[in-house]
């Protein structure tokens, strides 16, 4: 099922088809750069198995998308209900992960605009995003996205003195 079109994009139901290319891009150092560590095989399945149970039971979560130039998976971008101990939480955020073949070609602010207008319509009225603050790539794609900068936090899943566990929070 198509759930967002946009120009360039079709953010869908997950397939079978996807899961090795997205085992292959948990994998990858690049990507997860900013993530406490990369995933193994066995956990991208379960994350898998957790975003398709997500969009069964809320009707959205975290999309797969693929380019509508050659129909090729190139991550996910979607909503996701939060509920790690904070003062904002739970929410629902909007989160991306992309192959990094698909950086640079503004498909992560392109597919968050839509996901965020997507909760609008939904009746969620304060979608966030959050990320490592010293990730400046994803922060930059909240601020395309038009979402507003909020705070900064310290995420609780990680232990103190940990590089990434100063985080930024952004609301759309």
């Amino acid at each position: 099922m198509r759930y967002i079109e946009t120009d360039r994009l079709v953010l869908r139901d997950w397939t079978e088809d996807d899961l090795e290319a997205f085992k292959d891009m948990n994998k990858d150092p690049k990507v997860m750069e900013y993530f406490p560590s990369t995933l193994t095989e066995q956990e991208t399945e379960k994350f898998y198995r957790r975003i398709q149970d997500e969009l069964a039971i809320e009707g959205y979560g975290l999309f797969a998308v693929e380019t509508k130039q050659d129909r090729a998976f190139v991550g996910y971008i979607g909503l996701h209900e939060a509920t790690f101990e904070a003062d904002f939480t739970p929410c629902v955020e909007v989160g991306f992960r992309l192959r990094k073949e698909a950086w640079d070609y503004g498909y992560a602010t392109e597919g968050a605009k839509a996901c965020i207008d997507y909760g609008h319509e939904l009746g969620i009225e304060n979608i966030y995003s959050f990320t490592a603050a010293v990730n400046e790539r994803s922060r930059r794609v909240m601020e395309k996205a038009g979402m507003q900068f909020v705070k900064q936090f310290d995420h609780p899943a990680l232990e103190e003195g940990h590089h990434l566990r100063r985080h930024v929070l952004y609301r759309g």
